[in-house]
This record gives structure tokens, C-alpha cells and sequence, in this order.
């Protein structure tokens, strides 16, 4: 028993040691394990940044799209929207929009609102309305950096101000100052636009929301800036306002749909109408007088997740081919003429055959329906092809793919190829637009008995628009460029400035159903002769014209002159070729109906000449400025140099009450998949659910999306691009970093103690 009782305490005190060290390494372990979740964990949060925007704090930096932020001491909180109006007027030509959003102040604070909104890129902003409690203050053209100045007085005095400035030619920004504790905000935007015609068809479209913009990373450089050394770096952006641009977006999954619209159009055509179609919105019509349509949202107000389309027929089988209207605005006339050039059939010539360059999208922006509206769009364009044809398809994220070394004969294997290449697309990655614009206008063949055409199907979500511009100035050669939209709020900016630079044509696509009819339309355009060399000359009249040179035009598509004149007297001459053959029309000005607004929309597209003669170095970026401002200036209207700013004279802040914004997050597009843009976070599976915007309204069907096919394993012809990591990327690199470090450094530790 002695010695029982001597080894005993022994051996409790090796079990005692054993015990010790197991719960060390256990306790170890789970401290490195949970560093290393906790890492991979915040390796996430860019993801949650719409949802966290209701609680935290933003940066002065951090205005986005749609949004209204109220400055206070410690950043920038969330203000209420309470919605959006917009009130359209169509007569004849020409559109003119009011869109007017209410926001109120719910803090105690003195505040600053800063928000961003989309409009159509051809509109001419020109009126600027805001109302603050009891106080109306109207905008004023000025130079841009001149109304900044005046705004910023404005505010550190306490005065009411608003400040409109243009981010793109389709993307403003409101600020407004000194708004007080409960006050409600009502700005009201106006433009003025003309209607689109394609054939028979007649349209609008209200752009709605701002997608997520692509932003390729700054190009940082070793520069050796002195003859005797010393190295630095020089860094070059290609979006240096990326911040401006840059939607904040709510996770639709997890979020129900914010920015509750409603919206009316009075339609009066100008002839007898047959059809009118709302392609993205169910609407309700109304005619009080026969010649007036009244047409509103069926369900009242929508979220604004996607933009707004309305098209019209004539009752007759054929729309008017020729439209002439005058405005007489201080000393000048005005004119704006609509010219539908016939069409020609091919019959009695062989058409030369076509190098056809396909170029697809298939960025994580694509993701959702617009991948299959993508590629059914690019599928019916492969069956559309001709034995006598030569094709390429090229698809593109953050990489870029060339289906074959060069463009090959259209039979039938390898358009086999191409439909199997093409179904097997799945949306995810950056995207890289420029090497694959690049590559698609690389004329290797060279062949002029081939006519080349680039068929470029894509959301256009990026954000430097100006190198895509410049490399299709540079590169473009022989080729044409035919711009097909995909999805629910694509970038028409970039769509129809690129069309335009390539000497090609817009089409847009909204949803998988308009497919078939788009890309049938888009064909008849590639098929047949396009109407060349078009003059015009006016018998008796000095004229200013735009577009300046007019441009070619596709099958069904009108020639739309605006000018300038200095009296409105003789006739209007236009000719061209159709193909082979010559084409003429004259039309008396004494003819011309009244309309209005001509002069805004004469000199929005002076500016609109001005930017593309600037790109295309025909004029020097001093001289095209200086087009610009004077015509800004002249007809008051907003552009890159210039923006409208309006102060109220009596301050309304108290002497040393301090000005003291949270995010409204956007929606994200209708059909977009979060998750391709922002990147996988975790959480639950949701069931696809009926959702509304706020204060209950417009329903949303929500739907699961069929996932694409696995990806293509990557060809000989892939070409890796400069790739730029989201903020999601880096953090989840970065946790994953930390958790294996946490486990080498667990296993080194536990090797370490067990060594006697």
C-alpha cells in the first residue's frame, strides 16, 4: 500500500501533463482555426457592403449610383427616399421628360444630399428645379468648375444650392446644400430628345437604374524622372472618376427592391397609331381625344431594376417616310427632317459575300438571363450565315478566347463548332472589353472582295468608355462595327458612340423574347446595301448641319438632319447611293410642321460631333472644348464642361449650426446574378419569392435562373489579360492565406512540444 501510495500521484501527474498538453494544442488550434475563419470570414464583407450601408458610415467618396447621402459629423448615413415621378410628353419628333424625385431629411441635422441618376445619352438637360421646405430655387448654366465654386460658397454660407453636374453623357449627379432637420427634397430634372424610328416602328427609352461598372485597375509605372537618376512612379487611370460611376448595389436575394417609380407618357405621334407595346412593363392606355395616348404603369409605381421601353405603330401599313419640322428661337430657324430612304432588294445582283467577327461577352456582369439572352442572340446569328461567308467568335471576361486562329468558311462543321463553343459560355470574370475590341479588328485577311462586319454582343458595363473609343478610331480599317445591348440596363452610351465610330448600327436586346425579331432586324442591316455618300444642300438657306459628315444608314434606319438656318426659305436636297444605285429626295422647308425644343436638340448634337471630332483627333481637345462650352453656354444646357447650379440669396442654416449622408443602395439590374458581379458570400438558399418595392409596390417576380453550361476548358487561342481582383477577390485571398499560415503554424507548434 506504501508503495501504491508512492507511484500512484505519479501517474496522475503524467496524465495530468498529457492532459495539459492535449488541451494546449486544442485550445492552440481553435485560436488558430478561428483567426484563420475569422480572416476567410471578412474575406467577404464586400459583399454584405449594400446591407451594411444601412448601419455605417461612408466616405465623401463613396457617392454612388441612385443614391442620396446626408453629410453629417462622422461620415455619411442613409436619408428616405420616398420616390420617383417621371412625366414624358411625346409630340411628333421629339420627347420631353420630367423626372422628378422626392427625398426627405429624417435627421435633427443641417445637411448635404449627394446622389447620381441615369438618363437617355442623347438627351439635353436643361432645366434644374429644386424644392426645399417653402424655398423654389432655380439652376443657371455655368462652366463647371466656375458653378462648383459658387455651389461650395453657397453652402458654407448656409444658402440653399443645388449643383447638376454630367459624369458621362448619360450619367449626373445632384448635390444639394443645407438641407434642414424633417425637410422634405423635391428635384426635378427636364430634357429634351428626339424620338428613335426603326422602320415602321417608333420608340423611347427611360433609362431606370445604372448597372455595376467594370473598372480596369490603374497602370502603375517605373519612371526615371531626372537625367541623373532617380526612379518614381508615374500612375496612369483609365477611370479617374471611378468613384462617381460606381453603384452600390443591394443583393436582390436578401433585399427587397428599393426606388419605388411611376411613370406617364402623352403620346401624340402626329399620325393615326396601331400598336403601342411596352416591352419591359406592364401598362395600362388611355385615348381622350382619339390623336392623345395617356399610358401609365399598370401597377402604379415599380422598383427602378430596369429601364423602360415604349414602342409605336402607325394604324397604317407603312409609317411616314418623310417628317420636316421647324422652331424659330431668337434670330435662327431650326429644322429637324426624318428621312426613311426605300429599300432595294438584292435580286438582281450577287451580294459579295462577309467576314463576320462575333464577339461575346461573358463577364460576371452577364450572369443571370443576359448570358442567355447573349447567346441565343449570337447562336441565331451563326445559323444566319452563308457557305460563302467567313466567321470568328471571340469571347471575353478577364481572359480572351478566339475560337479559331483566323476567320474560316461558314460550312457546316464548323459553325458546328461555333454553336457548341457558344452554348458552353458561362458568365463570370472582369471585364477586359478593349483587347477583345482590338482583336476583333485585327483584318488579317485583308480581302476586299469580303465586306467586314463585328458583330459585338455585350452589357457594355464598363467604366472607361474613352479607351474603347480610341481604339476603335485607331483600328477600325475597313471594318464595321454593329453594337447589339444585352439586358435590362446596358450601357447606350458606349453602345451607340462605338456603332457610331464604326461606321455600324445599335441594336438592343431587353429580353430573351425580343431575340428572334432584333437580331432578324439587325441582320437585314448586315444583308443589305447600306445607303452611302449622303449629301444635303439646302437651295436658299445658309445651314449649320449635324451630324457632320452624315453618316452611312441600314436598311429601315431614317436619315435624321437637324440644322441650323438663317432663314427659312427653298429646299432641302439629300442624296446618296443604295448600293449601285442613286437615291434623291427634295423636300420644300415651306412644307414643315411646327415643333419644339429643335434648337436644344440642334446643338446637343453639335456637343455630340464636337466629343467624336475630340476622340477622332479631327479637331484638337482645346478647339472641341472650346465647340462645346460656347454651344453649352449658348443653348443652357449640361455637359461635360459645363453644369447647372442654383443658390437661394437668403441663407436658411442658423449661424453656427453645423452642415452635417447614408447610402440608398440601388437595385441591381433586372436579370443580373449578384453573385457574378460581386463575388460568392455565404449564406442560406433562398426561395425564389414575390417581392415589392418599398411602401408596397410594384410586384417583382423573382425566379431561379437555369445555370449556364460548364465552362469551356481554355483553347490554344486564349489570351490571359491584365486582371483586376474586386475587393472580394483580395479578401478572400488574403483569408485563405491566413488560414493555411494558421495551420502550418498549429503543426509546427504541435511538432515542436512533442520533441522531448
Amino acid at each position: 500500500m506504501t508503495i501504491c501510495g508512492e507511484i500512484q500521484p505519479d501517474r496522475r501527474t503524467r496524465l495530468s501533463r498529457k492532459m495539459r498538453v492535449i488541451l494546449f494544442f486544442a485550445f492552440e488550434g481553435a485560436a488558430a482555426l478561428l483567426i484563420g475563419f475569422a480572416a476567410l470570414f471578412l474575406s467577404f464583407e464586400p459583399a454584405w457592403s449594400a446591407e451594411r450601408a444601412q448601419t455605417t458610415f461612408l466616405k465623401p467618396g463613396d457617392v454612388r449610383s441612385g443614391s442620396l447621402l446626408l453629410k453629417t459629423e462622422d461620415g455619411y448615413t442613409d436619408a428616405s427616399r420616398l420616390g420617383i415621378d417621371v412625366d414624358i410628353t411625346v409630340s411628333g419628333p421629339t420627347v420631353r421628360a420630367r423626372v422628378t424625385q422626392i427625398f426627405r431629411n429624417p435627421t435633427q441635422h443641417w445637411v448635404e444630399a449627394v446622389y447620381v441618376y441615369p438618363l437617355p445619352s442623347g438627351g439635353a438637360v436643361d432645366t434644374l428645379k429644386m424644392v426645399v421646405g417653402d424655398r423654389v430655387i432655380v439652376g443657371d448654366i455655368k462652366e463647371r468648375q466656375q458653378a462648383r465654386i459658387i455651389y461650395e460658397q453657397a453652402a458654407r454660407n448656409g444658402q440653399k444650392a443645388a449643383l447638376t453636374e454630367q459624369e458621362r453623357p448619360n450619367i449626373f449627379t445632384n448635390s444639394v446644400a443645407n438641407i434642414g432637420p424633417g425637410e422634405t427634397v423635391l428635384v426635378q430634372i427636364e430634357y429634351q430628345e428626339q424620338v428613335a424610328q426603326s422602320g415602321n416602328e417608333f420608340s423611347l427609352r427611360l433609362p431606370m437604374v445604372i448597372g455595376p461598372r467594370y473598372n480596369p485597375a490603374p497602370v502603375v509605372q517605373s519612371v526615371d524622372f531626372r537625367p541623373g537618376g532617380g526612379w518614381g512612379a508615374s500612375k496612369s487611370d483609365p477611370v479617374p472618376d471611378r468613384d462617381r460611376i460606381s453603384p452600390q448595389v443591394l443583393d436582390p436575394a436578401t433585399n427587397a427592391p428599393v426606388n419605388p417609380t411611376s411613370i406617364t407618357v402623352r403620346l401624340q405621334a402626329g399620325f393615326p397609331i396601331g400598336e403601342i407595346k411596352s416591352h419591359h412593363h406592364t401598362i395600362k392606355t388611355e385615348s381622350p381625344d382619339g390623336s392623345t395616348f395617356i399610358i401609365k404603369l399598370a401597377e402604379g409605381v415599380v422598383p427602378a431594376d430596369r429601364d423602360f421601353e415604349l414602342t409605336w405603330k402607325p394604324a397604317a401599313e407603312k409609317a411616314p417616310s418623310v417628317g420636316l419640322f421647324r422652331e424659330h428661337v431668337g434670330g435662327s430657324d431650326y429644322l429637324l427632317a426624318f428621312v426613311t430612304p426605300p429599300s432595294v432588294e438584292q435580286n438582281d445582283r450577287k451580294p459579295l459575300p462577309r467576314e463576320v467577327i462575333f464577339v461575346i461577352d461573358n463577364s460576371g456582369s452577364m450572369g443571370g438571363v443576359s448570358i442567355i439572352q447573349a447567346k441565343a442572340s449570337l447562336t441565331y446569328a451563326l445559323g444566319r450565315l452563308q457557305p460563302a461567308d467567313r466567321f470568328n467568335v471571340i469571347r471575353f471576361d478577364h481572359t480572351m478566347e478566339m475560337l479559331f486562329p483566323a476567320s474560316v468558311p461558314a460550312d457546316r462543321e464548323r459553325v458546328g463548332q461555333a454553336t457548341s463553343f457558344v452554348g458552353a459560355l458561362q458568365a463570370n470574370g472582369g471585364t477586359e472589353m478593349v483587347p477583345a475590341m482590338r482583336a476583333a479588328l485585327s483584318d488579317s485577311v485583308g480581302d476586299s472582295n469580303y465586306v467586314r462586319q463585328v458583330v459585338f454582343l455585350t452589357d457594355g458595363a464598363i467604366g472607361n468608355e474613352q479607351q474603347l473609343f480610341e481604339t476603335i478610331n485607331a483600328l477600325r480599317g475597313r471594318s464595321r462595327i454593329f453594337m447589339v445591348g444585352i439586358g435590362s440596363a446596358p450601357n447606350t452610351h458606349l453602345m451607340t458612340r462605338a456603332a457610331e465610330l464604326g461606321r455600324g448600327a445599335f441594336t438592343h436586346i431587353g429580353s430573351v423574347e425580343q431575340v428572334e425579331e432584333r437580331m432578324r432586324g439587325l441582320f437585314s442591316k448586315l444583308e443589305n446595301p447600306a445607303v452611302n455618300n449622303l449629301t444635303a444642300k439646302f437651295s436658299d438657306a445658309t445651314a449649320d448641319i449635324t451630324p457632320s459628315p452624315i453618316p452611312d444608314l441600314y436598311r429601315d434606319e431614317p436619315l435624321i438632319l437637324a440644322a441650323k438656318l438663317d432663314k427659312l426659305a427653298g429646299s432641302v436636297e439629300i442624296k446618296g447611293r443604295i448600293g449601285d444605285r442613286p437615291w434623291v429626295v427634295t423636300l420644300p422647308l415651306a412644307s414643315a410642321a411646327e415643333g419644339k425644343g429643335l434648337s436644344k436638340l440642334w446643338a446637343r448634337r453639335k456637343i455630340a460631333d464636337a466629343e467624336v471630332a475630340r476622340t477622332t483627333r479631327q479637331e484638337s481637345p482645346e478647339d472641341a472644348d472650346k465647340t462645346i462650352l460656347a454651344l453649352a453656354l449658348d443653348h443652357q444646357l449640361v455637359t461635360r464642361l459645363t453644369s447647372l447650379v442654383a443658390v437661394d440669396k437668403t441663407p436658411s442654416r442658423p449661424e453656427g449650426e453645423p452642415l452635417k449622408v447614408s447610402e440608398l443602395p440601388i437595385n441591381l439590374p433586372a436579370g443580373w446574378d449578384f453573385a457574378k458581379v460581386f463575388g460568392e458570400r455565404p449564406r442560406l438558399p433562398v426561395t425564389p419569392m414575390e417581392r415589392r418595392a418599398e411602401a408596397g409596390e410594384a410586384r417583382v417576380q423573382v425566379a431561379a435562373l437555369k445555370r449556364a453550361a460548364p465552362a469551356v476548358t481554355a483553347a490554344p487561342n486564349t489570351v490571359q489579360l491584365p486582371k483586376t481582383a474586386t475587393d472580394a477577390e483580395l479578401r478572400m485571398i488574403l483569408g485563405v492565406i491566413f488560414l493555411i499560415f494558421s495551420l502550418v503554424l498549429f503543426a509546427f507548434n504541435r511538432r515542436q512540444a512533442l520533441i522531448p
